[in-house]
């Protein structure tokens, strides 16, 4: 497996994408991870290596700006950042690593982002993967943050672990999660996109994660206009790549053969 190092030039600075390519051919439309909320490329851990090295597909992964290795982002991120995300930072990224179609992998808050992503981009997205995504207004993701919240004061042992991945930028990225998703003008519902998304749909969910409940992922295959597979895991939470990578691999490689 060859893995290759990016830093492209978008709207608002430079985004830093790592791909990685599979022994052998790899024909198949390549696989784009987005990430959470407090996320990046590096926390995404072993599990691309593996997607790569299980599916046959090249797999790439980017740290969205303002996060990890990117370049800070220009002011407050927009409240309207989960619908804007694909449309804004996919077209560079696409024409960069010289991509026409794809599937679009998302976890958590880039769930929600790849559901915009995959009703905006039509028949170029040719799978949706959405791994304990956000795809509407829910009281249990707030729960989540309100109770997540004192362990990342400043001093705090997890604010001081996030900085080893975000850096200077550590303070911004907490700010865009929990001040943007506590906001009241937030506003989070993706009916509208679902109803456009044709291709086919695979969404993970774990009955104990902190910051949704399995509805969401109901809901989702409910409403898209396509096909739609659930998969619920039992005594799993928010991370089920982390938690049950081997589950999620397999059931993703079904999905995708």
């Amino acid at each position: 497996m060859s893995v290759g190092d990016h830093h492209i030039p978008m709207g608002g600075g430079r985004v830093y994408a790592r791909e990685w390519q599979p022994d052998g051919p790899a024909s198949a439309p390549p696989i784009v991870l987005l990430h959470d909320s407090l996320g990046c490329i590096t926390l995404w851990r072993d599990f691309p290596a593996e997607l790569s090295a299980r599916t046959g597909r090249r797999v790439i992964a980017y740290d969205r700006l303002g996060f990890g290795q990117s370049d800070a982002f220009p002011g407050r991120l927009p409240l309207k950042f989960i619908y804007t995300e694909c449309s804004t930072s996919l077209p560079p990224l696409l024409a960069a690593l010289n991509i026409e179609e794809f599937v679009l992998f998302g976890h958590s808050v880039g769930g929600g982002m790849s559901t915009a992503g995959a009703a905006d981009f039509g028949a170029r997205c040719k799978g949706l993967i959405s791994e304990s995504a956000q795809i509407f207004r829910e009281e249990r993701t707030f729960e989540g943050i309100r109770a997540a919240q004192p362990n990342l004061v400043p001093g705090s042992p997890q604010r001081e672990r996030l900085k080893k991945y975000h850096g200077e930028k550590t303070d911004w990225v907490l700010s865009s999660w929990i001040d943007n998703w506590l906001d009241p003008a937030f506003v989070l519902d993706l009916t509208s996109h679902m109803k456009r998304i044709r291709c086919p749909v695979l969404a993970l969910y774990g009955d104990l994660d902190e910051f949704g409940s399995t509805g969401q992922a109901k809901y989702l295959c409910d409403h898209v206009a396509g096909s739609a597979k659930l998969h619920l895991m039992k005594a799993c939470g928010h991370v089920p790549h982390r938690d049950r990578p081997g589950e999620i691999l397999d059931t993703v490689a079904n999905f995708l053969g």
